[in-house]
């Protein structure tokens, strides 16, 4: 996978479906699994998740891994994919629009989720959990320069996505969902 935004319409709407998106997750941040590994985790059976791992290796999302046994672990390829309509044709666009609201319904699921599980979170994480909503207003050079300093500061931590041994004790994932909507004029 490359690092800019996907083209292809088909690949697109492979991550049209929010399980997909739950796969891509659970491999970034746990690392290689086996389809039976994340039906255990996800509670899909393991048939579906390796339909859905399969679709997603199709497209170049996930690949297997190489190792000893009948059952292949898979990984994630990469940690981002770039999702806008921007430049796509019509069938392009509307698949681009599909994949985002997917992983919106993905991502929101979550963090319900996480949200209702708060009070089992120890009580030193607790006041990190939460959800924050702002309205600025900013100009475009303004908001291109907020956006590019949240980008520096989050990438300090990408390494130990993929890395287990760069993380410190102690280190939990932690999920940031951060979105930027601006309002037309």
């Amino acid at each position: 996978m490359t690092d800019g935004p996907l083209t292809d319409p088909k690949a697109l709407r492979a991550l049209s479906h929010p399980f997909r998106w739950k796969l891509i997750q659970l491999l970034g941040e746990q690392g290689p699994r086996t389809a039976t590994q994340c039906s255990a985790v996800l509670g899909e059976s393991v048939a579906s998740c390796s339909y859905h791992l399969n679709m997603l290796a199709k497209y170049g999302f996930v690949e297997e891994v190489e190792g000893p046994g009948r059952q292949k672990p898979w990984r994630a390829v990469s940690r981002r994919q770039i999702i806008s309509p921007e430049g796509l044709d019509e069938e392009g666009a509307l698949a681009a629009e599909a994949a985002g609201m997917a992983f919106l319904d993905q991502e929101f699921e979550r963090i319900r989720e996480r949200t209702r599980q708060r009070e089992h979170v120890a009580q030193e994480w607790r006041d990190f959990v939460g959800i924050d909503g702002r309205t600025m207003f900013v100009t475009q050079e303004e908001m291109a320069q907020l956006h590019a300093e949240m980008a520096e500061l989050l990438d300090r931590f990408n390494e130990r996505t993929g890395d287990p041994s760069l993380r410190p004790e102690g280190a939990r994932p932690v999920r940031l969902f951060l979105s930027v909507a601006v309002a037309p004029e």
